[in-house]
């Protein structure tokens, strides 16, 4: 047997997802897929000059003395997983944790707090998946890699950025990751207007556990205008109906903001779908959102849109997007858009990335590029420095 690495090594974790619903589903024929699943990790951690650690239960622990031997095993893993069969045509995926670090070698194996952050890593993750820590991902030259964030894993001082290690022919489309709690606040300072006091605090208690830093909440537009002046925060989340007519105090409070504060963002919850405020709202095009109040109880993606905001980009809630657009005639701009570039336009509106149009849409990220391009030369939008044309496509729909 090889000889335990020391020093810097990579640990790759392979754990079954679901173990305890395939087990009831399976009964006595469990055994024989874990025993294919073990297979099929030493297969493709022996190939790769890894060692096999530990195997207890559901989960496989090697170890490795370089990165990328753990990675082309992850991804071996994976491609053999996807093309196995299985008994009772069950199905088994098997979520994978790679993480690069410096563990203690004891008589009775590795130990050390890198030993319990790959665990963790892999935990995070699902059926299919590739995670990896930074010190991982920064070894993954020649792979592609999405960065998902910071996330405060269990047991763990600090938050850990994560990645996911990207493959053509295997899936990238996951939920969020699990037993996590997302830092994308990263300390960028928020102000809260809402009216209902346990909607406020609720929005608060999310964003601070997303990692955003909360310093003011107010219950009314002029409290509001009065805290952004005395703190400046990096954005405002703004309710639009709020005393004491409950019309559109809000929203005329945000534009007052992007006014005076021009590095202040502002993103406005609305109960319902009004496309008139969401209209004279993005008008100013840039470090402005309006999502529904019932985006918040989604934290990964509400968090993602108050970050955004703040970063000075802008963020359009789907429905209504898929309303406004949908309701244009042919002799509006989007009747010279293919049904494809419909979609696109869909995807841009709600402030999506190409990457991750490109995700959504299961097509390659040129593929993206080329319709975005084709857009913005049927709406006329010419490339210029000071016009930021995925916001002005939305508008021109908006204003058509």
């Amino acid at each position: 047997m090889k000889a335990f690495p020391t020093g810097t090594v990579t640990f790759l974790i392979a754990d079954v997802e679901g173990s305890t619903r395939l087990v009831r589903d399976l009964g006595e024929t469990y055994g024989t897929v874990i025993g294919r699943v073990r297979r099929v990790i030493r297969e493709a951690v022996s190939g790769h000059d890894g060692i096999e650690v530990d195997a207890t239960g559901d989960e496989v622990c090697a170890v490795f003395a370089q990165t990328p031997g753990a990675v082309a095993a992850a991804l071996r893993a994976q491609r053999a997983l996807r093309d196995a069969e299985w008994p009772a045509d069950a199905d088994v995926r098997v979520r994978i944790g790679v993480h690069t670090g410096t563990p203690a070698l004891a008589d009775e194996g590795y130990v050390g707090i890198d030993v319990i952050r790959a665990s963790r890593i892999a935990g995070s993750g699902h059926g299919g998946q590739i995670l990896l820590s930074s010190t991982a991902a920064a070894f993954t030259s020649g792979h592609q890699i999405r960065d998902l964030g910071l996330h405060q894993l269990a047991g763990l001082p600090e938050p850990e950025r994560v990645h996911q290690l990207l493959a053509d022919d295997l899936p990238r489309d996951f939920p969020p990751l699990r037993n996590t709690v997302s830092q994308l606040g990263a300390g960028r300072r928020v102000s809260i207007a809402e009216d209902s006091i346990l909607l406020r605090e609720g929005v608060v208690r999310l964003l601070e556990e997303a990692g955003f830093e909360v310093v003011s909440q107010a219950g009314n537009a002029d409290d509001l205008l009065r805290h952004v002046a005395m703190h400046r925060p990096d954005v405002a989340v703004v309710d639009i109906k709020m005393p004491p007519t409950h019309t559109d105090e809000g929203l005329r409070a945000a534009r007052e903001i992007r006014e005076r504060f021009p590095g202040t963002g502002v993103l406005v919850l609305s109960q319902y779908v009004e496309a008139g405020y969401a209209t004279d709202l993005l008008a100013d095009a840039e470090g402005v959102g309006y999502l529904l109040k019932d985006r918040v109880a989604d934290l990964e993606q509400f968090a993602t849109s108050v970050r955004r905001v703040a970063d000075g980009g802008s963020v359009l809630d789907p429905a209504v997007v898929s309303q406004l657009v949908g309701s244009k005639s042919a002799s509006d701009p989007l009747g010279q858009l293919t049904p494809r570039e419909r979609e696109v336009m869909e995807l841009i509106g709600e402030g999506r990335s190409n990457q991750a149009i490109a995700d959504r849409l299961f097509v390659t990220l040129r593929a993206v590029e080329k319709h975005v391009t084709n857009i913005f030369e049927k709406l006329n939008l010419p490339a210029t420095g000071d016009n930021h044309r995925r916001v002005l496509a939305v508008l021109t729909y908006l204003g058509s």
